[in-house]
């Protein structure tokens, strides 16, 4: 059932009123707020990667404060065990029979801080639930429910301890990007108000995780015509074939692209997507997942410049030659 105007409206106020909301710990960040809550609401999960002492762990702490739900933060570890993310069977003996005791994972946003710390075995332990919303243990399936997010942070900075995440992994992540240094404005307010440590204290929730369920199915109804996701294909098939490329997007990352560009759209009031959506959100969501070859890697090429390089070069269907 296509999306009404009023409907994209309340959308649209509903996500500005989360996004104030959230503002409240993370000043002049609104750009980053507006990716993460598309992130939610699209079913995806967030890679923050940034330096120290940016606001990456108040960022994830403070949207999980809006979110009147259960929230978790798991301090990732070189010895941290697949079991203590996901949980453990314990046999009863009062029961004479193993009950399932659910790991950390099971909440609707859940802190990866730190992710990269982790071994590639718990890392792995990941996959299946960032995939499927499922958590298979001792063969037996035990859905987190919705909605569910995991928000992951990482230092690219320090490298002493910590293992690179796998391929599969990053391509979970709906959304890969970084908060950077405030402005000097935000920095003076910032500072002025410096005996305020927690900031993340100061987000109330505001809205329940069936309102999240009912917005993702709003923006699922969003229409997109068929040229704008031929311009969307074009630009991953660009990726595939670039010459500093060793492999390119893959299907789950267009799909999330198209997925992403939906609620990016309503969240402006719109009840259609635009080639501008792709444009807004193809680095966010796309360049995370682009492995650049060895040499050109070396030579300092990255994975936004290429998607950037591809958007200047693939036309928008309207500015396309008839």
């Amino acid at each position: 059932m296509p999306v009404t105007q009023e409907q994209s409206a309340w959308f649209a106020d509903a996500f500005q009123k989360l996004i104030s909301n959230v503002d409240k710990a993370i000043m002049g960040k609104d750009h980053v707020i507006r990716l993460v809550l598309t992130a939610l609401i699209s079913d995806g999960h967030v890679l923050l990667e940034d330096f120290p002492g940016t606001g990456k762990t108040v960022l994830a702490k403070a949207l999980a404060n809006t979110l009147d739900g259960s929230t978790s933060r798991i301090q990732f570890t070189p010895d941290l065990l697949p079991s203590d993310v996901t949980g453990v069977q314990i046999y009863d003996q009062g029961k004479g029979k193993f009950e399932f005791h659910p790991g950390p994972i099971f909440a609707s946003i859940v802190l990866a801080d730190e992710i990269n710390r982790a071994s590639p075995k718990t890392q792995s332990a990941l996959l299946e639930v960032m995939e499927e919303g499922i958590v298979t243990i001792d063969g037996e399936g035990h859905p987190v429910g919705a909605p569910f997010m995991v928000i992951a942070t990482q230092n690219p900075v320090e490298q002493a301890g910590t293992y690179k995440l796998p391929e599969a992994q990053l391509d979970r992540f709906l959304i890969k990007t970084s908060l950077g240094y405030p402005d000097t404005k935000t920095a003076v307010a910032l500072l002025m108000d410096v005996t305020t440590r927690a900031r993340a204290s100061l987000v109330s929730p505001i809205i329940k995780p069936d309102s999240i369920v009912v917005m993702a199915a709003l923006a699922s109804e969003v229409f997109v015509d068929e040229s704008v996701m031929q311009y969307l294909s074009d630009i991953v098939d660009a990726t595939r074939t670039h010459r500093d490329v060793a492999l390119g997007v893959s299907m789950r990352g267009a799909m999330a692209l198209a997925r992403a560009i939906k609620t990016w759209a309503i969240a402006q009031g719109r009840t259609y997507a635009t080639p501008d959506d792709v444009r807004d959100l193809a680095v966010p969501v796309l360049a995370h997942r682009v492995i650049i070859d060895p040499e050109s890697e070396f030579a300092g090429v990255k994975a936004e410049d290429i998607i950037t390089r591809i958007l200047v070069d693939i036309a928008p269907p309207s500015y396309r030659a008839a």
